[in-house]
């Protein structure tokens, strides 16, 4: 199993999130956040911002299905412009349910 956190745009995040349903992956936590990349935030006129809102969505998968999630997340959240996010993958040992005490997915 594999933790997928995905960084990105706040108007990015409903359509990144509804994709991943439409493909069957329903389950995921969704995190307002602030942050900043590479660029160490943006400048507009004479305003610099050096954080900026962004979504980060987390979601448990089985490993045969990290690639096609990367990919509905990338297709889904891309502009083209800096800022539209990061995605890290790793691993995970165990998962509990805490209503029942199983394990798994």
């Amino acid at each position: 199993m594999k933790m997928i956190r995905a960084i990105v745009r706040p108007d990015a995040a409903d359509s990144v999130a509804d994709g991943l349903a439409e493909a069957g992956f329903f389950s995921m936590t969704k995190l307002s956040a602030f942050g900043r990349g590479k660029q160490k935030g943006i400048t507009v006129g004479t305003i610099h911002y050096d954080e900026l809102p962004k979504v980060m969505l987390l979601m448990v998968v089985e490993d045969a299905s990290v690639a096609e999630v990367i990919k509905l997340i990338k297709y889904k959240a891309y502009t083209g412009n800096f800022g539209d996010g990061k995605i890290f993958v790793t691993p995970v040992d165990e998962v509990f349910t805490v209503r029942t005490g199983s394990t798994g997915l």
